[in-house]
């Protein structure tokens, strides 16, 4: 007894996403936890998950990846981008560690929020619940002299977002490395391209040249992940709608750094199925996490989150 034999006639008959082939997706979850790094012929021959014992590895070396990708620009000479998350976010004490540590100026660097709470018009929130608030507070502002200069910040507000594209594509035509940070969803979103997009599009190529939307709406699972991790359980606070960015954005990044940190504790977790199928599904534009492998980059995960992924009481 289980999701697909008892699914027809439920609450939850067409809840999912249509293209979402859920025996494929389970198929994905039941490898031995120690294949999880075993390479697949889709991923990128410059594509390596690297599983970490706990959070503290995981935040050092993920923080360590971001300061040492802006280390070695500086040395080159070049400039860097950034597109950025608000989560995961232990990884931002590290990178401002190691850029103090190191003396390294942020000077030639340029970032780019990749989403943010808005309403049904876009307009962006604003406050301590924001993003543009907690990247001030966790990497920018502790940086201090050392900081990303405020005209190379970018946040996702309903009139810059749409400018991002351009400002991107000047920065590479001038040499500069793109660098996708990234976290996974409950939903495998990663920024907040929700996988219901993907029915919008009758091709991949198509939905790939998608850089942006205004007030997307986030799937209730989405909303339900956000409440737990964001808002210490509190549906009734998270916004419905977010804009971010989309596809033709995220998988034109020369290098990619992601995170997957989804462990509760007392053995329970919610990222282990979004983990395997990234890495086990194939691309998918109904899956917007399974294009990670495609790109050259380093993908972060918890050892816990590898499984064996079955049930066992609480």
């Amino acid at each position: 007894m289980d999701f697909m034999s008892t699914v027809k006639g439920s609450l939850l008959e067409g809840f999912y996403p249509r293209g979402w082939d859920m025996k494929k997706i389970d198929k994905c979850c039941q490898n031995k936890p120690e294949d999880i790094v075993k390479r697949q012929k889709f991923w990128n021959k410059a594509f390596e998950p690297v599983q970490c014992t706990d959070l503290t590895e995981f935040d050092t070396k993920m923080g360590h990846e971001i300061a040492n990708e802006i280390k070695k620009a500086k040395e080159r000479g070049e400039k860097i981008a950034f597109i950025l998350p608000v989560g995961p976010m232990g990884m931002y004490k590290w990178a401002v560690y190691f850029l103090k540590e190191w003396n390294v100026s942020c000077e030639h660097v340029w970032c780019f929020n990749m989403d943010e709470w808005a309403d049904s018009k876009g307009n962006t929130l604003v406050g301590d619940a924001s993003f543009q608030y907690a990247m001030e507070q966790a990497f920018y502002n502790p940086l201090g002299k050392l900081t990303v200069p405020v005209e190379h910040r970018n946040f996702a507000t309903k009139k810059n977002l749409p400018t991002y594209a351009k400002k991107i594509a000047a920065l590479k035509k001038e040499g500069a490395k793109l660098v996708l940070v990234y976290g996974i969803g409950r939903m495998c979103h990663i920024a907040f391209w929700e996988p219901q997009i993907g029915g919008e599009f009758k091709t991949d190529a198509e939905w790939l040249k998608q850089t942006h939307r205004i007030a997307v709406q986030l799937h209730p699972l989405t909303i339900e992940q956000n409440a737990q991790t964001s808002f210490k359980s509190r549906t009734t606070l998270v916004p419905c709608r977010a804009n971010t960015i989309g596809p033709g954005l995220m998988f034109q990044a020369d290098y990619a750094i992601g995170g997957a940190d989804g462990i509760y504790g007392r053995g329970m977790q919610w990222q282990g199925m979004s983990l395997w199928t990234t890495l086990r599904h194939g691309p998918s534009r109904w899956i917007t996490s399974t294009w990670i492998p495609t790109l050259p980059g380093r993908l972060f995960f918890l050892k816990e989150l590898a499984g064996p992924l079955v049930a066992e009481a609480n």
